[in-house]
């Protein structure tokens, strides 16, 4: 492999679209990789919303997924909060396959999420908002 400029290396197409079939909605959906400050915000929004004296998941499938959902071209759907807690109310079979994707293709460990737990504050958690 050859060395990389910077301007190579900014210029490098690293985030493509990948196509996940969603029976359960009828039709294909599109997840983007995030882009690392995207990963540090989907990072912080999981230390802050889950709590370590008891493990507390809530919101967090439907978190990452509506980082990630978007169109064939790669543009982003920009869900609302209140949109998220709505998608975390679909169905749980599409939303695993869509998150185990979205972990997949942003490097994102049951481990990671693990340490994200240690890491929170304690506390009650009213789910994403």
């Amino acid at each position: 492999m050859a060395d990389l400029t910077k301007e190579e290396l900014m210029a490098a197409e690293d985030r493509r679209p990948v196509r996940v079939a969603v029976p359960e909605w009828g039709g294909d959906c599109w997840l983007l990789p995030m882009g690392g400050d995207d990963r540090d915000a989907f990072d912080q929004w999981a230390t802050e919303n889950t709590r370590c004296d008891e493990p507390n998941w809530r919101g967090l499938r439907a978190q990452l997924v509506a980082a990630c959902l978007c169109d064939s071209g790669g543009e982003l759907f920009g869900f609302t909060d209140a949109e998220i807690l709505a998608l975390g109310q679909k169905s749980a079979a599409a939303l695993d396959r869509l998150f185990e994707v979205a972990q997949r293709i942003n490097r994102i460990t049951d481990k990671d999420l693990d340490e994200l737990e240690k890491n929170s504050p304690s506390g009650p958690n009213d789910g994403p908002g």
